[in-house]
């Protein structure tokens, strides 16, 4: 039985590391392939390698579990994690492009502010908070906005990165029914 374990780790490292060559593969952990059995917020990550540079995106993901979402558990027009418990975060070794402005190489905050009809993402400079009691718009680096999209049933918070075409990815953020998304270049 270990022979198959190591067996199976070896085949899906060697994957991964032939996706990570093509620079074309955004790798995402999605919680939805595997039965969800915790009621807990998970650790969860999407990560991307884009033209020789990496994107990370680390968050807790939360579970629908039949509650109300957007209007109850996320409130509308206030600033939120976008995720659960410490904000999340975005990371990337080169400079991006994000609504027009120049975002240097480093580690960021990420939130949004949900709105029925359109939403604010924010990327902010103060990466380690919790939750967003410590948020201060003063660290914004960037803000912008995007329109909700209808979107499949999603019982858990995702987050992804695919690459475009180029130096050009689009973030989405899917969760319930609803899913937003914003075009980021790498410089």
């Amino acid at each position: 039985m270990k022979k198959f374990y190591f067996l199976l780790l070896m085949v899906a490292t060697a994957f991964g590391v032939k996706a990570q060559e093509q620079n074309k593969e955004a790798v995402c952990y999605n919680p939805n392939l595997v039965k969800d059995t915790s009621k807990k917020s998970i650790k969860s990550m999407a990560f991307a390698i884009v033209n020789g540079d990496s994107i990370k995106i680390n968050y807790h993901s939360p579970g629908v579990r039949k509650r109300v979402i957007w209007g109850g558990l996320v409130p509308y027009d206030e600033v939120w994690v976008t995720g659960a418990h410490d904000a999340t975060t975005i990371e990337f070794g080169k400079q991006l492009i994000v609504g027009g402005k120049q975002i240097p190489a480093g580690k960021y905050a990420f939130f949004t502010i949900p709105g029925k009809n359109e939403w604010t993402v924010i990327i902010n400079k103060k990466w380690k908070q919790h939750l967003a009691t410590e948020y201060d718009e003063k660290e914004d680096v960037v803000r912008i906005n995007v329109k909700p999209q209808e979107n499949n049933y999603t019982e858990r918070l995702q987050y992804f990165i695919d690459p475009v075409e180029g130096n050009n990815v689009k973030i989405s953020v899917a969760w319930e029914k609803i899913r937003i998304e914003f075009p980021v270049i790498i410089k």
